[in-house]
């Protein structure tokens, strides 16, 4: 394992924000994970893990840590089942199953990151979510150098929330999915219409963390109100983010160069020369609005460092 020092990180998100980090370190197996957390401890330094760099605000000031950056692409195949490591590309996964004919979960093509954040956040798009297809998971304990196998169950999944999620201490390192048989041709048109649905909301290719804000549980009324204007009935009590953002009149607002898209306004992405500041400055006047005009908290999905 090597450590390098004073690495810039914005090139290292999918935000393409965020100043250097102190220490910084790539690691592919659990024994590294290991090495690297035991050199901060150490050093006394804390460390903070990077897969894909999606979903994640890093400040401009950069991190006095270790930023530890997990990189592996080990895949294997057997039956219906799919076993690869956490920080396989999630959309790479998707496409090389296809090719093997192996679908059901082609709808969460073009989500950005690893397949190890996308447990960690139960990551979900059009309906299904990752953890439809989670069987079990393997995860490292920081604290105490050990591993252990998760069942599905125990991931304790929710919307866009998981074990791992509210427990950081624990690394995902490997996780195993149970898939469907489908045709290579018509999995592969599931995968272009969902890319093309993604574009036409232009939501990808831009330098944002994905969707910033979870979509919030809305009091009656309110849902009321979106689905006699959208036509559609709201999932699980929710109402979309973006939705709320629209109706507070904060579509396409900007500050410096952070803006709140005009196609997917939920999606604050950086123009070109956004800092944190001004994304988390457009955050809280967007939170602001929809809190005043609405009574709704809405919570940040993005990790803010």
């Amino acid at each position: 394992m090597k450590i390098q020092e004073n690495v810039p990180l914005g090139s290292h998100t999918t935000f393409e924000i965020g100043g250097k980090a102190r220490y910084y370190a790539t690691v592919r197996t659990e024994d590294e994970i290991r090495e690297a957390v035991a050199w901060a401890r150490e050093r006394k330094t804390r460390f903070v893990v990077l897969a894909g760099g999606s979903n994640v605000l890093l400040p401009d000031e950069g991190l006095d840590a270790l930023v530890v950056c997990v990189e592996s692409d080990d895949v294997s195949f057997l039956g219906n089942a799919l076993e690869a490591e956490a920080g396989c590309n999630l959309a790479q996964l998707i496409h090389h199953a296809s090719e093997r004919g192996l679908g059901g979960w082609e709808k969460l093509a073009g989500i950005p990151g690893t397949l190890g954040g996308a447990v960690r956040g139960n990551a979900g798009a059009f309906g299904p979510e990752i953890k439809d297809f989670v069987v079990k998971v393997r995860a490292l304990d920081t604290e105490t150098g050990k591993t252990r196998e998760f069942t599905n169950a125990a991931c304790e999944f929710s919307y866009r929330q998981s074990f791992f999620k509210r427990h950081p201490e624990w690394i995902i390192t490997r996780v195993l999915l149970e898939l469907e048989p489908a045709d290579p041709a018509e999995s592969a048109k599931l995968i272009e219409r969902t890319i093309a649905e993604r574009e036409k909301r232009h939501i990808q290719n831009v330098r944002a963390a994905g969707s910033y804000f979870v979509n919030p549980v809305a009091p009656k009324d309110i849902r009321n109100m979106f689905e006699k204007e959208k036509g559609v009935k709201s999932r699980e009590g929710r109402v979309p983010a973006g939705w709320l953002i629209e109706k507070v009149g904060l579509k396409g607002a900007r500050v410096g160069g952070a803006v709140a898209s005009e196609q997917h306004p939920n999606y604050l992405k950086n123009d070109g020369n956004a800092t944190a500041e001004d994304v988390r400055t457009l955050a809280k006047m967007i939170q602001n609005a929809v809190r005043k005009q609405f009574g709704i908290e809405l919570e940040e999905e993005a990790a803010v460092l």
